[in-house]
Formats: structure tokens, C-alpha cells, sequence
């Protein structure tokens, strides 16, 4: 019969090995699924670990006592085939049979360590699980098994039009968390009846788009600005621009003299933009559109009011001109206007930079020159952005000048 491993789990981010506390269980002893049978130690907590599946202890390869790193063989359990089907276990190859007979356990190879398999390809996914033992919490593990989706359950996906995704809402019962096709279909046994609606293509397409954003390393950085100068400045000006407008116009200028905030990362280059064209996120029926203003930086304010009132407008009516279609290298995404005061936006998958923009608020500041608080009306700005590209002092400069041009609005 097959021989499935019982491994050393992932107890913790910043954790590479445990203490063996408590041999649970003997050579020959009859297990049941997910049943504790070794009891561990870490720097954090006591906790137990457990089998994935029903079977017999054929070995056990460690003693009481002894430090094993993460990714150890700790022993073996021989189960029938249905019994791994069932469980979603991961049998031990032709070369993991050989590590029965001399198992590394104290020590990892140079081209393993650090790993949580022993060898490429040889596991798939843990079959250990840390379990709470009485001592302390049990701590999560993030091994492949917990994101490994069976051909049988993509078939499934395929058939329903579901993604990736959307399979976060499951909780996986399979070894190392990973989702069995029962637990699919119980999952869609479950939502069956619940009130529901058909996502629009709108809703579809931002939805895809956001899935696609976030398959990098998304980071968000934010202060507040003073805005009575724009209020001011606005107020005296005879068309009135638009608040968004004025954050366009700053992040364009700041970008023009640091376009490599707004840089994409293509293989191992960084490649910085051309030209400063600039989205303008605008809310429609269930959805968003990002109408694109071309060479923001070389118009000035009064010259921009005619265009983004364009764009802004059709972007509404969903007759956006080709020429306003796609092609921002950052956008501006004005949420104030809901009355949020603070938000995380996420840039497009095709741009690396989003200025999101709060709500103005008139908070307390402390005035040195009269030494009390006084009323002073700012908002808080944003920028999420793609971590591979810049980093947070990057992002912290130019956001002081965007700052600096919103101070002084006359600038723009």
C-alpha cells in the first residue's frame, strides 16, 4: 500500500525548527484522519501535529527531544489508495521511498534548505497539520497544499465560470488546508438560493482587473494636505476647476520631475514612462471607468478645465472618444466626494501609481505663533503603488511635492 510522510509543518512565519515533546503514537498503531500523533515545541507555543489521512504507523523518525527543521520527514503512515483519495494526501514517491530507509531528519541539503519540501517535486503538499495541544494557540501554515486545485475541481470551475479567486470564500478540509472537490461542492450547495444577481460586463471587467492588479506587491503610503489654498484659489477663479482637477495637475507636475515613481517592471528592467498621461477614475453604474488626459504636465490648469470637463462627462455617459481610451502610465481617484475620509486605492494592472483623495475636514493644528490649536481644513491623500518598482521613500518625496503644488495652487 502507499506510504504517506508525516512532515514537519510551518509553524510560524519566522519559525525553521521545533522541539519533539511527545512521541503520541507507536509503529503499528492504527490512526484515524487528522488524528494528533506528535507533540512539538516552538519558541511560541506547544502544539500537536497530525496525520491527514486513516492509516498504520510505519516508522517513526525522530526521538524525544531532538530539533527538527521545518519540512523533516517525522515518519511514515501506510493507507489504502481510497483513503488518500479521500483525504487528499500526497503518497510518497519511488525516491521518497528511499528516505524511509535514510531519512535526513537533523539536517537539509544546501539546494533544500530553507525549503519547505525536501526536494523539488518530491511533496506536493504537507500532510501535517499543527493542531492546539492545551499549551497554546495553533498557528496557521501557508504551505502549497492549501492553493493546490485538483484537474477534477478546474474541470468544475471551468464548467461554472468560477476563478481562483473566488475560491477564497472555501475553507479546505484536505491536507495542508487544500480544498477537496467535496468541499467545492458543498460550498456550492451551501450559496444555492441565496438572493444573487448576474454581474454586469462592467462589474466583470473591474473585477478581473483588480484580480489582476493584485498579483503584485501592492503598498500605500498617505499624509494629509492643507487645502485652503485650493478652496481659496478656486473660489476666485472665474470657471471654478474641479477639485480633482488641481490633484491631476500636481501629480503630473511631481511626476514630470520623478517619472520613475510611475515605472513598470518587465523582467529585470524598469521601464520609465514617456510621457505623463494621466486617468481620471470616475464612479458609473456598477463599475468604474479611467478616461485618460494626454500630457498633463505641459497644459496648464486653465488650459485642463475644457478636457477633464470633457472626459469626466463621457466617461459618465459611457461614450468615452478613442483618444481618452487607455494608455496612463498613474490615475487619480477622487473618493472624497463619498465622504470617505481615507481609502487604499489600486492602481490598473497596466499602471504602477494611484493618488486616491480624502474627503477635506477641518481638523485641530497646533499654531506655534499663537500657541493654541486652530481650525485648519485639509485632506488626506494616497498613493498605492507597485513595491517592486519604488519604495516608500520614493513615494515619500513625491508626495511632498504633489503636496507642495497643492499649497501653492497658483503653481498649476
Amino acid at each position: 500500500m502507499p506510504h504517506v510522510p508525516i512532515l514537519m509543518p510551518q509553524l510560524g512565519e519566522s519559525i525553521t525548527e521545533a522541539t519533539i515533546m511527545q512521541l503520541l503514537v507507536h509503529p503499528g498503531d492504527a490512526l484515524q484522519a487528522d488524528q494528533e500523533v506528535i507533540e512539538v515545541e516552538t519558541n511560541k507555543a506547544v502544539m500537536g501535529v497530525t496525520t491527514s489521512c486513516a492509516g498504520t504507523v510505519v516508522s517513526l523518525n525522530v526521538v524525544e527531544g531532538e530539533v527538527v527543521p521545518v519540512g523533516a520527514v517525522l515518519g511514515i503512515v501506510e493507507a489504502t489508495e481510497e483513503e488518500i483519495e479521500r483525504s487528499g494526501a500526497q503518497a510518497l514517491s519511488e525516491s521518497g521511498q528511499n528516505q524511509e530507509e535514510n531519512p535526513a531528519v537533523g539536517k537539509k541539503s544546501p539546494a533544500d534548505a530553507g525549503a519547505h519540501f525536501r526536494t523539488e517535486g518530491e511533496y506536493r503538499e504537507t500532510s501535517a497539520v499543527p493542531r492546539n495541544s492545551g499549551h497554546g494557540l495553533p498557528v496557521p501554515i501557508g504551505v502549497r497544499g492549501a492553493h493546490y486545485l485538483s484537474p477534477r475541481i478546474r474541470a468544475r470551475m471551468d464548467e461554472l465560470g468560477i476563478t481562483e479567486a473566488d475560491m477564497a470564500y472555501i475553507v479546505g478540509t484536505g491536507a495542508g488546508g487544500r480544498i477537496t472537490i467535496s468541499d467545492f461542492e458543498k460550498f456550492l450547495e451551501y450559496v444555492d438560493g441565496w438572493p444573487s444577481r448576474q454581474a454586469s460586463p462592467m462589474r466583470r471587467s473591474v473585477a478581473d482587473s483588480m484580480q489582476r492588479t493584485w498579483r503584485r506587491p501592492i503598498a500605500s503610503s498617505g499624509r494629509p494636505v492643507l487645502m485652503a489654498p485650493i478652496i481659496l484659489h478656486r473660489k476666485k477663479h472665474p470657471r471654478r476647476p474641479g477639485y480633482t482637477l488641481y490633484f491631476v495637475r500636481a501629480l503630473a507636475l511631481a511626476l514630470a520631475e520623478a517619472p520613475e515613481c510611475a515605472g513598470y517592471m518587465v523582467g529585470g528592467r524598469i521601464l520609465t514612462p514617456k510621457r505623463i498621461d494621466l486617468g481620471v477614475a470616475v464612479q458609473v453604474t456598477d463599475g468604474v471607468l479611467v478616461p485618460v488626459m494626454r500630457s498633463v504636465n505641459e497644459h496648464t490648469l486653465d488650459e485642463s478645465i475644457d478636457e477633464f470637463n470633457k472626459i469626466v462627462q463621457q466617461a459618465r455617459s459611457r461614450r468615452l472618444d478613442d483618444v481618452y481610451k487607455g494608455g496612463g502610465i498613474a490615475t487619480v481617484t477622487n473618493f472624497g466626494g463619498f465622504g470617505l475620509t481615507f481609502g487604499t486605492p489600486m492602481p490598473l494592472p497596466s499602471e504602477s501609481l494611484i493618488l486616491g483623495v480624502g474627503a477635506v475636514q477641518k481638523v485641530p493644528v497646533w499654531s506655534d505663533e499663537v500657541q493654541c490649536f486652530i481650525p485648519v481644513e485639509q485632506a488626506n491623500i494616497t498613493a498605492s503603488f507597485d513595491h517592486r518598482v519604488v519604495d516608500g521613500g520614493d513615494i515619500g518625496r513625491l508626495m511632498q511635492r504633489i503636496a507642495y503644488y497643492l499649497e501653492h495652487p497658483e503653481l498649476l
